[in-house]
């Protein structure tokens, strides 16, 4: 079978769209976090590696690279090494089956028209923007004793890069203009913004995500450490006790939408709830599934262990749990594969209740201007969830060990079950 290039190149296109945006979560997300955290608790935070720290997280990279990597000599070797991978494998898969924006039909061609200049003159005066931001921040750090040479040269280097991408911009809108219109290759192809379109989107979502306590309880038993280990059994037995509750609160989403495809999922909240035939909402399935809605995001946190249910690396009881023997790369992957997890739930809990790239009160075209808008969205409302898992870290302790046993078999399972029936009674009436 002859392998179309046109689909081969659209592909590839889409999975390095989703790669790196995966694997920019990370660094992102570090900084946010901690100079989030800073802010809430009045502390100055990261400050000195670049302005604004905003180069903290590519020194703790650097950091991380060329530090040595100690293997304990108890340690069983392979599984030691292989542990990493069962974290940071499934936090970068699963995000395949998420589509990220509006479908679109490839044109013909690519007109000048006033819309286009439009947009490439606000992408080149936010360009220049940016530039002369950075170059202001850059000047005022030069006279910060604690400046350092390295510092001022990124910065430069940096206002030099969004120059560089304003002026190619312009050449770009000089070139439209003066040529009128452009054949673009892979006309009427379908443009569909997700990885892997699967039939069972959300099952292989659940299945590869459960494949992420393998590492933990792997790390924990290969690292011949009893803390460690600890942290390995914590991260097992809290698997068991959400992992239920949190598929269960899905299955509501999956009812109204008749299938398990996440294209589905959103299709059916792009339409409105309409309340005493005048006032129109949007069809979000966090309004009539509220409940499944509040337990899928808990249970949010106990899949990315992160506060208050990190407990399999609870740094006061178990020094840091299942990852106390790890450092250097291997350490970076558990780290890496968190924030990555924390994306892809984000992403997740966007498409089953918040309306996944659904602009409210705006019916996305399908062309490119409508799946950039579609994407905007969808990325504006990541960040957003995203931001609220930084926000709860920051202020709620951890919980102990057994209140999240006790809430996950007695609260959210039941929770979960009321509401499968309250949705099912509510599609059987029509209003869903």
């Amino acid at each position: 079978m002859p392998i179309d290039l046109t689909d081969a190149v659209m592909t590839a296109v889409k999975i390095a769209i989703v790669l790196g945006a995966m694997l920019n979560i990370t660094p992102i997300m570090v900084w946010v976090e901690r100079r989030g955290s800073a802010l809430m608790q009045d502390r100055v935070g990261p400050n000195r590696i670049g302005p604004l720290g905003l180069l903290q997280s590519i020194a703790d990279a650097l950091k991380f690279i060329l530090k040595e990597d100690v293997v304990p000599a108890q340690a069983h070797r392979v599984l030691y090494t292989m542990a990493p991978l069962f974290g940071l494998i499934p936090a970068l898969t699963t995000i395949a089956v998420v589509p990220f924006g509006r479908a679109f039909v490839i044109p013909d061609t690519l007109t000048y028209d006033s819309g286009l200049a439009f947009g490439l003159f606000g992408a080149i005066m936010l360009m220049l923007l940016l530039a002369a931001g950075t170059a202001a921040a850059t000047v005022k750090f030069r006279t910060r004793p604690a400046a350092t040479r390295l510092n001022v040269v990124v910065g430069w280097i940096v206002t030099v890069s969004l120059v560089g991408v304003a002026l190619v911009l312009l050449a770009a809108l000089l070139a439209m203009k003066s040529a009128g219109s452009v054949h673009i290759p892979g006309a009427g192809h379908l443009f569909e913004p997700i990885v892997a379109d699967v039939n069972i989107g959300l099952l292989l979502v659940f299945a590869l995500a459960s494949m992420s306590v393998y590492g933990l309880a792997t790390a924990g038993w290969a690292s011949s450490n009893k803390y460690s280990l600890l942290g390995g059994i914590r991260a097992s037995a809290q698997m068991i006790s959400y992992e239920l509750a949190l598929t269960l609160s899905t299955v509501g989403a999956l009812m109204a939408a008749g299938s398990l495809r996440l294209v589905d999922v959103v299709a059916r909240q792009t339409g409105y709830f309409v309340l005493f035939d005048t006032v129109k909402i949007p069809a979000w399935n966090c309004l009539p599934m509220f409940l499944g809605f509040v337990v899928f995001v808990v249970s949010a946190f106990a899949e990315t262990n992160r506060t208050p249910f990190d407990f399999a690396e609870a740094d006061a009881e178990l020094v840091a749990g299942y990852h106390t023997e790890y450092s250097s790369m291997k350490f970076a992957m558990f780290f890496m594969s968190e924030y990555m997890a924390m994306g892809t739930m984000s992403a997740l809990i966007v498409t089953l209740f918040l309306g996944g790239w659904d602009i409210p009160y705006y019916h996305e075209p399908a062309t490119f201007f409508g799946f950039l808008f579609s994407a905007v969205a969808f990325l504006v409302k990541i960040s957003i969830m995203m931001f609220v898992f930084v926000w709860v870290r920051w202020t709620i302790p951890r919980l102990k060990y057994d209140i999240l046993m006790r809430i996950g078999w007695k609260v959210f399972l039941p929770l979960a079950l009321i509401n499968v029936v309250v949705v099912a009674l509510l599609i059987a009436a029509g209003w869903v």
